[in-house]
């Protein structure tokens, strides 16, 4: 798949085929999470493959009752590792560690494009259920929830706003 169309045509899927995701789908899902770029190499970042039931059922009462997320064959959890505060102090726990987690997120979310999946990220949910749910330790901040299955739905692109409203030229 070429990348530019997979930019343009992903979408947030909500509504997930009781279709199981193979195992060299799933590496490459982990493939694209790894080689994401990421601030000063330091990958401050773990994800959280979850495919129990009952994890997932949880996890979706944490996100405020969003139900499609317990209907997902995968659910992946994002989370920033404050430990990054080792190198880049205060700035690396509240933003270079989120944006390492964001990075490969996005590479993700077009690996499951390119590979028939659909994704939506979810950050409406209360974190430290999440964390309670996962048995975090404390250096790991839930970031994000993305499920991931086989669409069962073909949204319509949304709209977006005109480049000259979020695009400024300096020449």
């Amino acid at each position: 798949m070429e990348l530019y169309q997979a930019i343009k045509n992903r979408r947030s899927i909500r509504n997930f085929k009781e279709k199981k995701i193979s195992e060299e789908v799933i590496e490459k899902l982990i493939d694209a999470l790894r080689w994401a770029p990421s601030a000063g190499n330091l990958e401050s970042r773990k994800f959280y493959f979850i495919f129990n039931s009952k994890v997932k059922e949880k996890l979706a009462q944490a996100a405020l009752g969003q139900s499609f997320i317990a209907q997902a064959p995968l659910v992946v959890v994002g989370c920033a590792d404050s430990k990054i505060t080792q190198r880049y102090g205060e700035r690396g726990k509240d933003l270079y560690s989120i944006c390492d987690v964001s990075a490969a997120i996005e590479n993700m979310l077009l690996m499951a494009y390119d590979q028939g999946l659909g994704t939506v990220w979810i950050g409406a949910f209360d974190e430290k259920k999440v964390a309670e749910i996962l048995e975090l330790p404390e250096n790991l901040r839930p970031i994000a929830i993305i499920p991931v299955g086989y669409p069962n739905e073909n949204p319509f692109p949304p709209e977006r706003k005109d480049k000259e409203e979020i695009i400024v030229r300096i020449n």
